[in-house]
């Protein structure tokens, strides 16, 4: 059964039988798959996001609409030239060590997220500053080298966390210990077990969290979470599997929160390697596959087909881009201009995260056998796929990216040439690093359209990635649990305000 969202659904079944949580002064999540590391200046895996965002706090965070609002800065202003931007921080904040919370901490992070040697995940987002001062205590100024208008979308990233300044100069490790200034201070982590946690009392919004502490629980079979949801073991679920979600829907025993996910699914080819140098391999790739029959199999048509940009104000129609529609004889007459070339190469798949990326690489290897091209699969843990994805160690992988409310943090650190993730895309054009300077130099939405509209269509003919589908963001909890909202960011950052009835 395919359902098509256009906006986000919150789907609450609610029966006299339901089950009650067992404690109100624990709140019990469980996910798949565990965190990566606690360094949030580095993490890129989706649920390493979605533990970190409960440990540490940024100058602004996206609400449900993906509207930027305030956070660890109550109000911030731009200069009439648009090349400075000063925050005014939140009095009275401390990190989970006691020690406040200063513009000085502020200046410390991106400075630290700047720096090329700490090698942070979202750097690139961050190149366009110049300059940050912290004239008081309360006051931080960023000053640009250029324009950048998306920048406060990105400022809602885990991966732009304000860390401690005096944590560092007394020598911590953020990758042994955390001192954050999120809702909750981490209190034991037992990987591929369970991550515990306690109420920060210095939290800097009053009156969260509300529930005391918080435990996560990594259970890597979905239907067992959904088995513990059901009794009430777990109270809230984090489900990327669309059959046990749709199974969850159709349980009068549990609530399912859905929203439509920013975050999608892709094939990605490595032009670095020489079976995909020549252009027309790769074209010839992105003709053969049959998108709506990936999505259809892997996840069981719980999506949609997906142009480059996956924000629909920005995103080309899919019917304008380079070999859409699945086209045999094309894919094969691209092959024989190229000199008819023996490929083969590995699609490299994590197990985890998400649970569709093997069935996607399976269909797309049965697909890709009509045209002669032979394909391995290579399935691993997925911190050792990290890892080698962040490396660009591979011909090709399922992957599982992650889309942002603004096409600038889609775009930039995969497609800039000055983008930090470029040795994973190993893709540029002198074009592209113009049309994505213009974009987020700009301040009207319907002048910056056209120019990623222009960056979608080189980025289709070139075909260094085929992008397959956007899913859903799937949540499931139990009846008694109140005060969640669903996100199409996949964040769980109203877990602060959650409470048992």
């Amino acid at each position: 059964m395919k359902r098509m969202i256009v906006c986000i659904l919150l789907l609450v079944i609610l029966v006299a039988a339901a089950p009650v949580a067992a404690a109100g002064d624990t709140l019990v999540v469980a996910m798949a798959a565990d965190m990566t590391g606690l360094d949030p200046h580095l993490q890129t895996a989706f649920t390493s996001h979605k533990v970190l965002e409960m440990m540490h706090g940024k100058l602004v965070e996206v609400d449900e609409e993906m509207n930027v609002q305030p956070s660890m800065a109550e109000s911030w202003e731009w200069s009439e030239d648009g090349m400075e931007l000063t925050f005014h921080l939140r009095e009275g904040m401390t990190f989970h060590n006691g020690t406040p919370v200063t513009a000085a901490d502020v200046k410390f992070s991106f400075e630290r997220i700047l720096d090329e040697a700490t090698a942070a995940a979202a750097r690139s987002k961050f190149t366009s500053i110049a300059s940050i001062e912290a004239p008081d205590d309360l006051t931080a100024v960023f000053k640009f080298a250029e324009k950048n208008v998306a920048i406060l979308v990105d400022m809602s990233s885990n991966n732009a966390a304000i860390l401690s300044k005096d944590f560092f100069d007394n020598g911590g490790d953020p990758n042994v210990e955390s001192v954050g200034a999120g809702p909750y201070k981490l209190v034991n982590w037992e990987p591929d077990n369970k991550i515990e946690f306690t109420a920060h009392e210095g939290y800097f919004i009053e009156g969260m969290p509300k529930i005391k502490n918080l435990e996560y629980r990594i259970i890597p079979a979905e239907d067992s979470i959904l088995a513990g949801v059901r009794t009430g073991e777990i109270d809230f679920a984090i489900i990327n599997e669309p059959a046990t979600a749709m199974i969850a829907s159709a349980d009068p025993s549990v609530v399912v929160a859905t929203a439509p996910s920013l975050s999608y699914h892709v094939l990605q080819l490595n032009p670095g390697r020489d079976v995909f140098k020549d252009v027309r391999v790769r074209q010839a790739i992105a003709c053969a596959i049959d998108r709506q029959e990936v999505l259809d199999v892997a996840a069981l048509g719980e999506g949609q087909v997906t142009p480059p940009v996956v924000q629909p104000y920005y995103g080309a129609d899919i019917d304008s881009l380079f070999c859409y529609q699945k086209d045999i004889e094309k894919a094969k007459a691209l092959l024989a201009e190229a000199g008819n070339p023996e490929v083969s190469f590995t699609i490299m798949a994590a197990a985890d995260e998400p649970p569709t990326a093997v069935a996607e690489a399976q269909n797309i290897q049965d697909q890709l056998a009509e045209i002669g091209v032979k394909v391995d699969i290579e399935i691993l843990e997925l911190g050792v796929y990290v890892e080698r994805w962040l490396a660009g160690d591979f011909d090709s992988c399922a992957a599982w990216n992650g889309g942002g409310s603004d096409p600038n943090g889609t775009f930039w650190r995969y497609w800039h040439s000055t983008g930090n993730l470029q040795k994973v895309s190993i893709f540029n054009t002198p074009e592209l690093d113009e049309l994505l300077v213009q974009g987020r130099s700009l301040t009207d939405p319907a002048e910056r359209r056209p120019y990623y509209i222009e960056a979608q269509e080189i980025l289709a003919e070139n075909a260094p990635w085929v992008w397959l589908y956007v899913g859903y963001e799937y949540r499931v909890m139990v009846p008694s649990l109140k005060g969640f909202i669903p996100t199409p960011d996949g964040s769980v950052w109203s877990l602060r305000q959650v409470y048992f009835e």
